[in-house]
């Protein structure tokens, strides 16, 4: 399936000059200075509307007719009689465009849309307790930065997953343990770094500053000062010329792996998998200095014409076995921590470190930059995400 991420930077602009303007509580603590509008959770179901309208990452809302084996829509539909419609969206931005439209009851949005639908008023509260589901999420999944506000639960956590550190094992000697081998020793591949094609991978450069320029003061990848954000900025212009492609599509990854042109850069779990399985002589590693991840939460559209629908689908697709089916579908570690005894492939939450906890608080996990830091910080004010766009734009020149 088309695993897509990718950030589009000529919307992205216009579309966080809102969000970047309110505030935000530290990275640890749940959106602790974000004001959203004050939108109330519904106290009780009404009956079934007969329709939902997503907003959804490709391979989160499958109805077999790409994939015969890959269908859990019908199973809902049939025992809610809520009728699945669905639109794939290819970025963050592009979700959070279409949320906006009021069309939709529902998104499975990534960290750096999240805030920015809360902010806006787009995404309304979510009522835990009317679905039943949550009560299995990881706890460290619950509550979170990107999915909460001052202990206001704005969605219910989908499934996550790392940023890792992939090499060709055969041309990338010693094996790297840290991403120097994709900034400061760069050059040693110069041509063969590949990186992530998007805005939001300035923070990878900043939490690998956070390591090795302790003089920064660096505490959280998205929280950036302008003194740590151009410092950031200048480490990625200076591996620009080292990268030979920016990946947003998987299998152009995966495609580079194998023929050479890259031996060494970001990439995911089941994209290493993936490239392993097709001859690809590759490894992927956690480094020392930890990474940047994605953690994806079901949103509730504050105008959902079909509420009802909506929460039935967010207790529907973290139930146990249908996790399982989403996660092995797509490649990410499931939120249902039931769901691992229903995968098909008994190691595959192991691979996917999906129950260990000490391996996530290794990953900062993807989030919104905005004026007010995320760390806490109120003497300075930090780059706001807008400004991160213009940025890429001028990194990859």
């Amino acid at each position: 399936m088309p695993l897509t991420r990718t950030l589009t930077a000529a919307a992205a602009t216009a579309l966080l000059l809102t969000a970047t303007a309110c505030g935000s509580g530290s990275a640890g603590s749940s959106g602790g200075g974000l004001n959203p509008p004050r939108l109330k959770a519904p106290s009780k179901l009404g009956r079934a509307e007969g329709q939902v309208d997503l907003v959804a990452w490709a391979g989160y809302v499958e109805d077999g007719s790409n994939d015969p084996k890959a269908d859990w829509v019908s199973s809902f539909e049939k025992s809610t009689g809520c009728q699945v419609h669905s639109k794939v969206a290819a970025s963050s931005d592009e979700m959070v465009k279409l949320m906006k439209t009021g069309e939709y009851d529902a998104v499975s949005a990534s960290g750096d849309a999240s805030l920015r639908l809360i902010a806006s008023g787009d995404a309304a509260p979510v009522n835990t307790s009317l679905v039943p589901n949550y009560r299995d999420i990881f706890p460290d999944l619950k509550m979170q930065p990107w999915n909460s506000v001052k202990g206001t639960a704005y969605g219910i956590p989908h499934g996550r997953g790392a940023n890792l550190l992939m090499y060709n094992t055969a041309k990338v000697h010693p094996a790297p343990d840290s991403w120097s081998a994709v900034f400061d020793d760069a050059a040693a591949h110069r041509g063969h770094v590949t990186a992530y094609d998007s805005p939001i991978y300035i923070a990878d450069a900043a939490l690998y500053l956070r390591a090795t320029r302790p003089e920064l003061k660096i505490k959280d990848p998205y929280a950036l000062d302008q003194k740590q954000f151009d410092a950031a900025v200048a480490l990625l212009k200076k591996q620009n010329r080292s990268v030979g492609e920016y990946w947003g599509d998987y299998l152009k990854e995966v495609s580079a792996f194998k023929s050479g042109d890259s031996v060494v850069g970001t990439t995911w779990q089941v994209i290493a998998n993936l490239a392993a399985s097709e001859g690809a002589k590759v490894k992927a590693v956690l480094p020392k200095e930890g990474s940047t991840g994605w953690s994806d939460t079901w949103m509730v559209s504050a105008r959902a014409k079909h509420p009802t629908c909506a929460y039935k689908w967010l207790d529907w697709i973290v139930s146990p076995k249908v996790n399982a089916q989403v996660a092995e579908y797509f490649g990410e570690a499931p939120a249902n921590a039931k769901a691992c005894a229903h995968t098909s492939d008994k190691g595959f939450c192991t691979t996917y470190h999906a129950a260990d906890t000490a391996y996530w608080k290794r990953i900062a996990f993807w989030n919104t930059p905005i004026q007010q830091c995320l760390d806490g910080r109120t003497d300075v004010r930090c780059v706001p995400y807008a400004r991160w766009v213009q940025a890429w734009t001028e990194i990859k020149g």
